[in-house]
């Protein structure tokens, strides 16, 4: 067994803090990652908190893992010492079903393992996330990771790009395409950035006029306050495509007249209650929404494989493990530029 240092929530109220606890020694078919950094996701305050229900204690969250392999498996083909490797929201999933053997392990109809607050399927221990040293995971669901961008900046890209790069690539985007992007967070920023990139015409929908200088630097070409009715009437039948990002609550109704006919609104916010859809909006223009859930391996190591090509990475804040609890408070407030990411090496 290998010791671990961590932070950990023990409850659903307490600050995290200080944790040790053993990982597996690597199977033949294991790769062990010494974590250089771990991006916070907003996901993780969520579970942290117990606010989605079902949450293990105690929790080590992560799930933006990159850091460098120190060990292997005899059977391990693709990894070898000294690589860079990363690992995203889930490290296990049932390899059987359609969606696994389709490369959506996302998808899996008996639910993907995830990286942490979740049990391993072999043993039922509790999976400990990124928060941590060091990390065993399968080979098949450890990712590549390329030494020509900044590490802390790729870690956000296991989980913000790729929840952002997926849908887009779904729906196929390009050139000749108007997209707009609902919040401008973590997800909205790297939604901006592909969007971008693959030749859209790009507006930033937000309810921030002082994001308006942030978001065209990031590669929107035009931004809309939407707090302005004059501007939101204006935008009605505009896009394509709408990106939604926005977890606050918030109504739908708006958003859906701005898209053309045959327009598609993708959610990827989990707002705190269920959204009413009003139908009348989907009717008048055959308009769809369509929802997103991160991407499988395959499309994961495509993206970062993408992002390593066209220079792309999370614009992000590198923090020390012990002002996690005051980052998540930041978090909260949206005092974050956009992604706080742990320098794991403060936990030695």
């Amino acid at each position: 067994m290998i010791p671990t240092k961590a932070y950990a929530a023990q409850d659903a109220v307490t600050p995290l803090g200080p944790f040790n606890f053993e990982r597996r020694d690597p199977g033949p078919h294991d790769v062990q990652i010494e974590i250089l950094y771990c991006g916070v996701c907003h996901s993780d305050i969520h579970q942290v908190r117990d606010e989605w229900g079902g949450s293990i204690y105690p929790m080590v969250p992560g799930h933006e893992i990159v850091g460098r392999v120190t060990n292997v498996g005899a059977h391990v083909k693709k990894f070898k010492a000294g690589d860079l490797a990363g690992v995203g929201c889930f490290i296990d999933s049932c390899r059987v079903c359609s969606n696994c053997e389709a490369g959506l392990e996302q998808y899996c109809d008996k639910g993907m393992t995830g990286t942490y607050n979740s049990r391993e399927r072999e043993t039922g221990a509790p999976t400990y996330g990124g928060y941590s040293t060091q990390i065993v995971v399968d080979e098949k669901y450890t990712l590549k990771i390329s030494d020509k961008l900044s590490l802390a900046g790729v870690a956000p890209l296991l989980c913000a790009g790729i929840t952002t790069y997926s849908p887009l690539r779904h729906v196929g985007v390009g050139k000749g395409h108007k997209v707009g992007v609902m919040g401008l967070g973590g997800l909205g920023h790297m939604a901006v950035k592909f969007a971008a990139s693959f030749g859209a015409e790009v507006t930033m929908l937000s309810t921030s006029p002082s994001k308006e200088a942030d978001a065209k630097k990031l590669g929107a070409h035009h931004f809309a306050l939407t707090t302005d009715k004059a501007t939101v009437k204006k935008l009605q039948n505009s896009f394509d495509f709408i990106l939604n990002t926005v977890s606050a609550q918030h109504e739908y109704g708006p958003f859906l007249d701005m898209l053309r006919t045959n327009g598609t609104m993708i959610v990827v916010g989990i707002p705190p209650k269920p959204s009413e859809v009003p139908a009348f909006n989907l009717i008048m223009k055959r308009r769809s929404i369509i929802g997103s859930l991160i991407g499988g391996i395959p499309e994961t190591q495509e993206m970062l494989d993408y992002c390593a090509d066209n220079n792309i990475v999370s614009d992000v804040e590198v923090i020390d493990i012990k002002n996690i609890n005051e980052s998540y408070e930041r978090m909260l407030k949206g005092d974050v530029r956009y992604r706080f990411v742990i320098d794991t090496t403060t936990l030695k």
